[in-house]
């Protein structure tokens, strides 16, 4: 996510931090390089022209120029005035109320609002709520196919009608939630290719007739600016109460992400960063901030884990662990839920430091291979790995579509894994032994 605008910034901060004493010039000089680099991924002008102002009247006071470390206090600054520019504060869904609370989702076709739908919807219901669907783009039907396979995958209804008026079939929907036990409403708008009258005619309708108390534009953070100006657009016509920030595992520069907020004055309440239904995070200002200058997330990361793996899983694998029979099912399983928790590179950026790590970077495909691999074996030869001789390993490559060296590969990096196990079992230190961890078969 951003690595580009996350790496300049990296080797800006690196050389602020060498110089012994900070003056106006080398401030400048810096500053400068921070205004390019975020202009370059795509931030708005206005909005890049005033972070850097804001920065440097700070960084140019006295305080800063007198403390013994003048480097890093820039850095701090820089660090702050991120998170004031994204938002400052988490804004959580306005949910109360007389049921059910009603979120209108709208923005561009193609931007991953059905999706999006149906990754919120998942996270409410796991959160304890009960949601229902509406399929209101009456233009595409992909759209309401596409719903309804969504909401069959997570269990959620879906409200769909064969009718040419979105604000009936909404008004309908708020009837039927309301003679049910459906406490969330979400409905899923049409999109177009860009803003035209009749769309935003369409959308205004609906939230006059309805009056949703949450309005979230979904914006494709591949776009970059004219993500902002639609989102500005959307924002003019409904007063929308929230951003959402789509496909920014993908190959985006991110600026969309450091000028929707400050551009529209609206907070962004969630971000996407994966294909999967799981994929979805509550935005959170300071954590985002912290991933874009380099420092992690841990807290983000350990929700995730909790997320992931269940309790009494983990505490049956640890048991099987200092037995010694931990096997290639357990393996399985373990990468089954650790894709649970998003995108891998994602999560090597929720790391302190990580991307400085010769070893951090992360091979997707590897991981698929290898998933592939374990697919392919039978359950006797994920429980006993030593029955897998030459013609085994020759089916499981063809099943799998791979070759032999690399289920020779798995087999031995799995065998150095176990042995791995073993010595942590006995050592006082477990440290010493994680070392061998690069080793690990996505890697």
């Amino acid at each position: 996510m951003l690595e580009q605008l996350r790496d300049n910034l990296q080797t800006i901060f690196k050389n602020l931090r060498g110089q012994g004493k900070i003056t106006e010039q080398n401030v400048s000089e810096a500053l400068r390089e921070v205004r390019r680099t975020l202009l370059e991924a795509d931030v708005n002008y206005t909005v890049a022209k005033s972070f850097i102002a804001r920065v440097k009247e700070k960084a140019l006071g006295e305080k800063v120029l007198t403390s013994i470390t003048p480097g890093q206090l820039v850095v701090k600054i820089i660090h702050d005035e991120m998170i004031n520019l994204l938002g400052e504060a988490h804004v959580p869904l306005q949910l109360d109320g007389l049921p059910p609370a009603m979120i209108m989702v709208v923005g561009l076709q193609g931007s991953g609002k059905t999706t999006f739908v149906a990754k919120l919807a998942k996270q409410l219901k796991a959160s304890g709520k009960r949601p229902m669907v509406v399929a209101a783009d009456i233009y595409r039907p992909a759209a309401i196919d596409q719903l309804v396979v969504l909401g069959q995958r997570i269990g959620v209804p879906v409200y769909k009608e064969d009718s040419k008026n979105a604000v009936k079939i909404c008004k309908h929907a708020l009837a039927e939630a309301r003679q049910s036990d459906v406490n969330v409403l979400i409905f899923d708008t049409a999109g177009r290719l860009h803003i035209d009258d009749t769309m935003m005619d369409e959308v205004g309708n609906i939230h006059k007739e309805l009056k949703p108390k949450e309005v979230l534009f979904v914006a494709d953070g591949m776009i970059g600016q004219d993500a902002v100006n639609a989102a500005k657009a959307f924002n003019e016509r409904l007063d929308i109460t929230g951003i959402v920030l789509t496909k920014l595992d993908g190959d985006t520069r991110g600026g969309a992400a450091l000028s929707i907020r400050s551009v529209t004055g609206k907070p962004i309440k969630y971000i996407s960063l994966g294909e999967t239904l799981d994929d979805l995070e509550i935005f959170y200002p300071d954590r985002f901030a912290n991933r874009i200058l380099g420092k992690g997330d841990v807290v983000s990361l350990v929700e995730k884990a909790q997320e992931a793996f269940d309790e009494k899983e983990a505490e049956k694998l640890e048991m099987k662990i200092k037995k010694n029979t931990f096997d290639l099912q357990d393996f399985q399983n373990q990468l089954k839920s650790l894709k649970k928790m998003g995108p891998l590179s994602s999560l090597v950026d929720m790391i302190p430091g990580a991307q400085k790590l010769k070893n951090a970077q992360v091979d997707e495909n590897q991981f698929a291979r290898t998933q592939a691999i374990l697919n392919s074996m039978t359950i006797k030869e994920k429980e006993k790995p030593t029955i897998i001789n030459a013609s085994r390993r020759k089916r499981i490559a063809f099943g799998s579509g791979t070759q032999v060296m690399d289920v020779n590969r798995l087999l031995n990096q799995f065998d150095q894994m176990k042995k791995m196990m073993k010595r942590v079992n006995k050592m006082k230190l477990p440290k010493q032994a994680m070392g061998n961890m690069n080793n690990l078969p996505w890697n």
